[in-house]
């Protein structure tokens, strides 16, 4: 199980805008949400853990290891990133293709990348597509082409980038299964997105980003309660969060199964 350090960190583009400003905290084995809105500086934040930009200040320590000492391709054997958009993800002709390609990358023989693929695609629900061109397939089935070429790969921390874009129901259902087992399996899994009902439903932790800053870090449920805190983020609470709240429950409800376990427990 992984466990990151984030040590005063400071990035900046240019030298007059400073876009993260001294963040301390720690990802551990929990399944954190990082929620906020565009220009807070999650992006940034997540081009960091994976190498991409370099810090003006301060440090990165993956298990103890300053990742400023790593590439970003040995970076790429600890941390893997699911894109927004599978489109932005997916080069390959084949499924099996794409999905054997990160796990080559980072060293496996063909025939291990052959097996971890078959057993992502499996487990993330497409078995039997491997020969099919993944452009042939709907919007939802390739993001999940695109988790399964992550989770092939095997790292011990997973990023999701907006995992519930252009998703519908079951996309989602499927997509939470996926997380919650990722994290069951000791997966660090981390996501930055704006759909708080999912992060309500599906993550143990949510940190708040504002003006570059981790402003509120806590439970999933301690982070929601905070309405004035989250409103100073320009973030809304869940939406049976708010319904329950306008009814006059003082107690923070994240979903419905809460509310209705709740209610069955007054009789």
């Amino acid at each position: 199980m992984s466990k990151i350090e984030i040590k005063n960190l400071h990035f900046s583009y240019t030298e007059n805008e400073e876009i993260l400003k001294g963040m301390d905290f720690v990802l551990d084995e929990r399944s954190t949400a990082i929620i906020g809105q565009n220009g807070a500086g999650k992006t940034t934040f997540v081009k960091l853990l994976k190498g991409l930009l370099r810090p003006t200040a301060g440090q990165i320590l993956l298990n103890g290891a300053d990742i400023a000492g790593m590439t970003v391709a040995q970076l790429a054997k600890h941390i893997g990133m699911v894109f927004q958009n599978p489109n932005d993800q997916i080069f390959k002709n084949k499924v099996i293709d794409e999905i054997i390609f990160g796990p080559m990358q980072i060293g496996m023989s063909r025939a291990e990348a052959e097996k971890k693929a078959k057993e992502a695609m499996a487990f993330v629900g497409i078995a039997g597509r491997e020969e099919e061109n993944p452009y042939d397939l709907g919007l939802s089935a390739r993001k999940l082409v695109a988790i399964a070429s992550i989770v092939a790969m095997d790292t011990e921390v997973i990023i999701f980038d907006e995992p519930t874009i252009a998703q519908d129901y079951a996309g989602k259902e499927r997509i939470k299964d996926i997380i919650r087992t990722l994290r069951a399996q000791g997966k660090t899994v981390i996501t930055i997105i704006h759909d708080m009902d999912f992060v309500a439903d599906t993550f143990e932790r949510a940190i708040v980003f504002a003006q570059g800053k981790a402003i509120l870090d806590d439970s999933t449920k301690n982070v929601f309660a905070e309405k004035e805190v989250l409103e100073k983020a320009y973030l809304e609470q869940p939406n049976v969060t708010k319904l329950c709240q306008k009814l006059g429950y003082e107690e923070v409800f994240l979903n419905v199964y809460e509310f209705i376990e709740h209610q069955r427990k007054l009789g």
